[in-house]
């Protein structure tokens, strides 16, 4: 968005009053005495106009002001080739390109207009008739004051400029004694930087990558992508580095592939560690403000600025390595996300955290680049989710998966998620005894909606169940031979990625 600035006109006034609000000044310097009363300018100048009017300076005018989606991997770490579409963080170009100069407008004041020239002598005279006395003598006394001292004061303030050569002034308050509100950016930035921490992922093979996590209790367990992590998850080297620059060595606690999910904990944690605040993801409105912290392209503690442009953002999301897809209801943001900010916080205006910065949308990249930057749509796990799957973690180092018991095709052009006539292997598409089984669904339904959202394809659906828990009770609405039917569903579990 931008502003225009916009001049004020006016017309010169064809006669000048009997009695002016504000002294007349000379419109130019007389050359004799005058035989009549000159016409006062449209405006009446103050001392300080008169006088600029009178440099050089002042009379230059100045111008104008005038597809399938990838996780946000860590920075370039994951071998594969990526799919087109969503991707992560790793996939995007290095370097970009440097940022455009701006075209700043310049901003001063106003020289146009022709005004009387400084020490021009006053003549003052009585025109040859008689004349009554009264005001208007005090009143041409008045103005010949008013133009010596404004010539004064105006040559004065002439050579004060010219002599120092500038009249700017210098504050007095040092930038490190300001104080930032703590409802500002900066204020929620200096706040969350201390708890946001740079991972660098390190393979057995020597390959690795950066990413970003956070604090997530006192005891030093860091939230983050199960991407950011996955390559040195086994055999690797993970080490991890707060906003003061120390480090510290951490190991994972426990993965979850499908929620894009991961835990690490710190081998020896500092005191004093404080977790980020965290929101409810259920709450956040579309239009809300975030704040995007980590480490894009490898350049730590990045704070990014946007809003929440969508929510329940379908998202099935792979790290580019051939692995298991990821799939989420997700937040959509436009705050800048770049790989090497994949398990970041997306924080609310108050600081709390709502969303783990995961996948980004790209264009696609060109002859010889195999990445690309943020095009203003990211996209980050509800932190509602990752909080069930992190306490889940935690405490047994596996996820744990709600299901309906069918398998349902990732074809997006079906008009919903298809039930296919076979499963994985040969097996049966919709478990014997499963929930789906015990609600009635068969092979060649096709689910257009649970509960209240509408289903339009296969990653739909698993977003949309991945968002509650086993033992839910949801409603599935489906067509079988032209037909719409309702079933009721209660989710079942499964444990572990397979």
């Amino acid at each position: 968005m931008s502003t225009e600035n916009e001049g004020n006109e006016g017309t010169a006034a064809e006669a000048v009053p009997s009695v002016p609000s504000a002294p007349p000044v000379p419109a130019d310097a007389p050359q004799g005495p005058p035989e009549s009363t000159p016409d006062a300018p449209a405006y009446p100048q103050t001392p300080d106009a008169a006088a600029a009017q009178q440099s050089p300076r002042a009379q230059q005018p100045y111008p104008p002001t005038e597809e399938p989606a990838t996780a946000t991997t860590p920075m370039a770490s994951v071998p594969g080739t990526p799919p087109p579409g969503l991707q992560s963080a790793a996939e995007a170009n290095w370097p970009p390109p440097p940022p455009a100069v701006p075209a700043y407008a310049h901003h001063g004041a106003d020289g146009g207009g022709a005004g009387p020239v400084w020490g021009a002598p006053a003549q003052l005279h009585s025109p040859a008739g008689p004349r009554k006395r009264g005001m208007g003598g005090l009143v041409a006394a008045v103005a010949a004051a008013a133009l010596i001292a404004g010539g004064i004061g105006g040559a004065f303030g002439y050579w004060a400029a010219d002599r120092n050569g500038s009249t700017t002034v210098a504050a007095s308050v040092n930038p490190q004694d300001l104080k930032r509100d703590p409802g500002t950016v900066a204020g929620v930035a200096a706040k969350a930087l201390p708890s946001v921490v740079t991972i660098d992922a390190q393979s057995g093979d020597g390959e690795g990558g950066t990413g970003t996590g956070f604090v997530y209790d006192k005891e030093g367990h860091i939230l983050t992508n199960n991407h950011v992590v996955a390559s040195a998850a086994d055999s690797g080297q993970l080490t991890v580095t707060f906003s003061n620059g120390k480090k510290y060595g951490a190991e994972v606690v426990g993965r979850a592939q499908g929620y894009d999910v991961a835990v690490l904990k710190l081998k020896n944690p500092p005191s004093g560690l404080a977790p980020l605040p965290l929101g409810n993801s259920d709450q956040v409105a579309v239009g809300d403000s975030t704040i995007a912290i980590g480490a894009p392209f490898g350049l730590s503690n990045t704070v990014t600025t946007g809003i929440i442009s969508a929510k329940n953002r379908p998202v099935a999301s792979g790290d580019g390595s051939g692995g298991s897809n990821s799939y989420m209801s997700a937040l959509q943001t436009d705050a800048s996300i770049n790989p090497g900010n994949s398990g970041g916080p997306l924080l609310d205006a108050r600081g709390a955290v709502i969303g783990i910065n995961s996948a980004i949308q790209s264009t696609g990249s060109s002859v010889g680049q195999t990445q690309a930057g943020s095009i203003g749509l990211g996209f980050a796990i509800p932190i509602n989710q990752a909080t069930n799957v992190a306490q889940q973690l935690i405490k047994t180092g596996q996820p744990v998966y709600p299901v309906i018991g069918a398998t349902v095709t990732m074809d997006e052009r079906t008009g919903g998620a298809a039930i296919p006539d076979q499963g994985t292997g040969g097996t049966a598409a919709v478990a014997k005894g499963g929930p789906a089984d015990r609600a009635g669904l068969k092979a060649g339904d096709v689910i257009t909606k649970f509960n209240d959202t509408v289903i339009d394809s296969g990653p739909t659906l698993i977003g949309e169940i991945w968002t509650h828990k086993p033992g839910d009770r949801v409603t599935l609405t489906y067509k079988r031979d032209g037909k719409t039917a309702t079933a009721e569903v209660t989710l079942g579990e499964r444990k572990g990625d397979s």
